[in-house]
């Protein structure tokens, strides 16, 4: 597996981090610059991964990049997934700063979801992951028939 370094990120008090920053100097103030590495236990970057790669963040973010959709017709696009784990996987990609949850003051209020800039470009990324995986099934069906398993 090729090594990779850890991602300087730049955060303010005043929201999230705003992407890749170089850590300036030999000694950085923790509050203007968070280094970014998923391999540490105790990095944030940890969390959010785990809220985009369970199984329903995937289908949930691929699904709203093609565009914006109302809580129930997302429920249908995402076949399979109860009311309870959307509104849950929503609220998570929300506060990572990846969905955005538009509420229009009409009666009876209309709440669309989409994604912001990054969750658009995270989900262009999982998109090519799902392509690649669908590409790759024949292959993956063939290894489970030979080692017994149907599913």
């Amino acid at each position: 597996m090729a090594s990779r370094s850890p991602t300087a990120i730049s955060a303010d008090a005043d929201g999230p981090a705003a992407g890749p920053k170089s850590v300036p100097g030999p000694d950085p103030d923790p509050v203007d610059t968070l280094v970014a590495d998923v391999f540490a236990r105790s990095c944030p970057s940890r969390s959010t991964l785990e809220h985009i790669a369970g199984k329903w963040g995937i289908l949930a973010l691929a699904a709203l990049l093609d565009g914006s959709y109302r809580f129930n017709a997302l429920r249908r696009r995402v076949d399979g997934i109860s009311e309870k784990m959307l509104a849950q996987t929503l609220q998570v990609l929300e506060r990572d700063g990846l969905v955005v949850r538009d509420v229009q003051a009409t009666i009876p209020p209309r709440v669309e979801y989409s994604l912001t800039p990054s969750g658009r470009r995270i989900a262009g990324k999982l998109i090519e992951l799902i392509e690649l995986v669908e590409a790759e099934m024949p292959e993956v069906l063939a290894a489970r028939a030979r080692a017994g398993d149907v599913r």
